[in-house]
């Protein structure tokens, strides 16, 4: 009663029977995947098969769609990376320059009779200082003047004079000190004042 749906053994398929369905199944696969898959995807005929079924065309068509997709995938990205360094070129030349440092001082000293002494300021190639030195009276030997050690620059002259005042730009013409010197050639005391406003990082009086 229980033993009623039990195949008998002539139904079950043999050893024999389950290798041969096995191996026709793989052929058939391989046939396949030579004469259909491999012309139809990738262009790849090692039969000739797939040139008299057009599948090998098939196949050689995709294979260039895909590499011209990459292609303009690739050059869209170049393009795209060209675009965005020349946004970025464009951005920092339209930015204006930093400023540069602004200072301003009051100095004021006294002179002996035949005494010397020399203010400068420390500035970068180009930058500005406006300046006004005037004495509380008498007449001062002066020079406007800059050097540098760092590039081995020992005396540049600006102007050089007498008076008792002079006001003006100096602009600088290295990197390094640009000052003034002056002298009291009078036989009384003397005091100058110096006032500079402008584009400097330091100023430094020299005895």
């Amino acid at each position: 009663m229980y033993n009623a749906n039990i195949p008998s053994t002539h139904e079950i398929p043999s050893t024999g029977r389950l290798i041969r369905s096995t191996v026709i199944a793989l052929l058939t696969a391989i046939f396949l995947l030579v004469t259909v898959v491999m012309p139809a995807e990738y262009g790849i005929d090692p039969t000739g098969f797939g040139e008299i079924t057009g599948l090998k065309r098939m196949g050689e068509i995709k294979v260039s769609l895909t590499e011209e997709a990459t292609a303009d995938r690739a050059n869209a990205a170049a393009s795209l990376q060209i675009e965005l360094s020349e946004a970025v070129t464009a951005v920092t030349e339209s930015l204006p320059p930093a400023p540069k440092s602004e200072m301003s001082h009051e100095k004021k000293i006294t002179l002996a009779p035949n005494q010397g002494t020399e203010i400068k300021v420390t500035m970068t190639k180009g930058s500005k200082v406006h300046y006004v030195w005037r004495t509380n009276g008498g007449t001062a030997v002066f020079d406007q003047h800059g050097d540098s050690k760092e590039l081995k620059i020992n005396y540049h002259s600006y102007s050089k004079g007498t008076g008792q005042m002079r006001e003006g730009v100096l602009e600088a013409a290295f990197d390094g000190d640009h000052g003034w010197f002056w002298r009291n050639r009078t036989s009384t005391p003397m005091t100058i004042t110096l006032k500079t406003e402008g584009e400097y990082t330091r100023i430094r009086h020299f005895k």
